[in-house]
């Protein structure tokens, strides 16, 4: 885990598909529709100026987990993230 790292708990609303969503304090991620927002500088922080939705673009299965890229559609930053045991696995395998 990174030294920037800041466990975050909170709920939220997807900003893509409309579903709620409760929070674990890693959860960055709709587990609907895999869509996440661009929040933060550092996992956790809360410190990104941008706020745009960011999309799904990528699926890697690295050690055994699947990570997904998600890249910003206001300002085209990408991210990488862990999915979560929760996500909906027929929006992981259809090319997310």
């Amino acid at each position: 885990m990174s030294l920037h790292f800041k466990k975050t708990t909170e709920d939220f609303i997807c900003g893509h598909c409309g579903s709620s969503v409760t929070g674990n304090g890693f959860t960055n991620h709709c587990p609907t529709c895999l869509w996440s927002k661009h929040v933060d500088v550092y996992p956790g922080d809360r410190e990104g100026g941008c706020r745009g939705l960011m999309e799904p673009v990528a699926l890697a299965l690295v050690r055994g987990d699947y990570v997904i890229t998600h890249r910003c559609v206001s300002c085209g930053t990408r991210k990488t993230n862990r999915a979560g045991t929760n996500d909906n696995l027929d929006a992981l395998l259809s090319g997310a």
